[in-house]
């Protein structure tokens, strides 16, 4: 399609999770360079945008405040009538949701046309079904964002690599002589937002013994909460010298982006640190409990051999995590050894031992 005829002012909207945003960006970043003379605006929350780092000229970043100003139904119309002052000729809905098809909906009132992210869901409740389930490998994220975008006519080669193709970013002060080894660093992210997707916490812990013990990694944790801090703090005075913990440094988005676009591999539960991962071209072991990488979210570029699960008739029971586990054991997690998760670490780390000396 010529690029006459295509919109040349676009609206994208994607709101939430954390993760599902940071998959966008393999997406937009490329289609963004390939229309450079078309106006991209992205609609998020103030948190995910953070990390648009190194963002294509042509694509700004609006935060939306659906905590605040931005909130119910009279906040949407709020919003409305700010955007509505941008002369947008076309939405590209990526969350598909009630606050987003309301929006759609006012701009279509002004002749706005949009395109609506197809979410499969009744596929995805057949393949978390407890009794006759249909697992089946859907569509990724990123195949139905692209779609989307194909949708309104744009073609594009999906040739995201990383968000900091034009330069290496510069590692945090604090973190210089953590990093100043002749060790592999590598991160471990131990947390999500739901137990489904939680890796038990003794179990990680031994997943660290195993690794300190052959001398050969510094290991980098990362989380934030209060909880999680704790649990953190615990590791590192456990392994003094061999573990840093993360929480407390505030380095935001960018400095833990960059960090790590330093390190050689990043353990991680099915949540939004693989995919932040991902948008620096950083190799992930994924460990999957209640979700499964079949519902499309695994992260860009990662590679299935990297993911760790086990095969239980009852999974997926969940697409986000969130439910409660039926069997009343997390079996999913439970069952994975913290051998099989170091051994799949140093069989990694063999495999790309040249990005030692890349970062």
């Amino acid at each position: 399609m010529s690029s006459s005829r295509i919109p040349q002012n676009i609206l994208i909207i994607r709101l939430s999770a954390l993760g599902d945003v940071a998959m966008t960006i393999p997406v937009i970043y490329p289609l963004c360079r390939a229309y450079p003379d078309v106006k991209f605006t992205m609609l998020t929350t103030p948190v995910a945008s953070r990390i648009f780092i190194d963002k294509p000229d042509n694509l700004e970043i609006y935060p939306v405040e659906i905590r605040g100003k931005h909130q119910g139904i009279k906040g949407i119309y709020t919003l409305y009538n700010e955007l509505r002052m941008i002369p947008f000729d076309a939405i590209a809905d990526l969350h598909n949701v009630l606050r987003s098809r309301l929006l759609c909906a006012l701009f279509r009132l002004s002749g706005v046309k949009s395109v609506h992210i197809d979410k499969s869901r009744s596929a995805k409740r057949a393949i978390t079904a407890r009794r006759h389930k249909k697992l089946r490998q859907l569509p990724t994220s990123f195949q139905r964002y692209t779609d989307v975008f194909r949708t309104l006519g744009f073609t594009f080669t999906e040739d995201f690599v990383s968000i900091y193709e034009t330069r290496k970013p510069v590692l945090p002060q604090i973190l210089v002589p953590e990093c100043a080894t002749d060790m592999h660093c590598i991160g471990i992210a131990p947390f999500a937002k739901h137990p489904g997707k939680i890796y038990p916490e003794e179990k990680m812990k031994q997943v660290i013994s195993l690794l300190v013990a052959s001398r050969k990694y510094k290991i980098f944790l990362f989380g934030g909460g209060k909880k999680e801090t704790e649990i953190l703090s615990r590791w590192v005075s456990d392994f003094p010298g061999k573990v840093v913990s993360l929480a407390g440094l505030n380095l935001g988005f960018s400095g833990e982006l960059a960090l790590m676009a330093h390190l050689e591999l990043l353990v991680s539960m099915d949540s939004a640190n693989m995919h932040l991962a991902s948008l620096v071209g950083l190799p992930v072991i994924s460990i999957w409990g209640a979700t499964h990488p079949c519902a499309g979210f695994l992260g860009w570029n990662q590679s299935l051999d990297n993911v760790v699960q086990t095969d239980l008739p009852c999974r997926p029971c969940s697409i986000f995590g969130n439910r409660p586990c039926w069997r009343k054991d997390y079996a999913c997690l439970e069952k994975i050894s913290p051998e099989e998760i170091a051994d799949k670490i140093k069989e990694e780390i063999d495999k790309n031992s040249c990005r030692k000396d890349f970062i």
